[in-house]
């Protein structure tokens, strides 16, 4: 049988109707084609309780008594997402030496600038 829901997200709801046999994996894929983020990136909840992903929409409580057309089952979602790629330029650049051998050049190149600093020298 046909169940009818609404899911809502903030300012938007969307308005859809799926079988009791329908999985709530299923259902975020219907979403996925709306709101453009992968099952993953979603969490639906009746009420406050998250549904499993392997269950079925009956198996969840959604039949087509408590979630008729007229009167559709409500349910909220959040979705959420990886934090994008660093740009190039903030990733290390692969020079052919350590990390290690890298912070001791670093280490070297400060401690000269503060020697030079100290005895009032300038070298640059």
């Amino acid at each position: 049988m046909d169940v009818f829901l609404m899911i809502r997200r903030h300012k938007t709801t969307i308005f859809t109707d799926a079988k009791e046999s329908t999985t709530v994996y299923e259902l975020k894929r219907i979403v996925e084609g709306i709101l453009k983020r992968s099952p993953e990136e979603q969490r639906l909840y009746k009420d406050d309780m998250l549904l499993d992903d392997s269950k079925t929409l009956g198996d969840s409580g959604f039949t087509n008594q408590t979630a008729r057309p007229q009167a559709p089952a409500t349910l909220r979602i959040e979705t959420f997402s990886s934090p994008p790629e660093l740009p190039d330029v903030m990733k290390p650049q692969d020079s052919g030496s350590t990390a290690n051998e890298q912070a001791l050049v670093l280490l070297v190149g400060c401690s000269w600038l503060w020697n030079c600093a100290c005895q009032n020298e300038t070298h640059f």
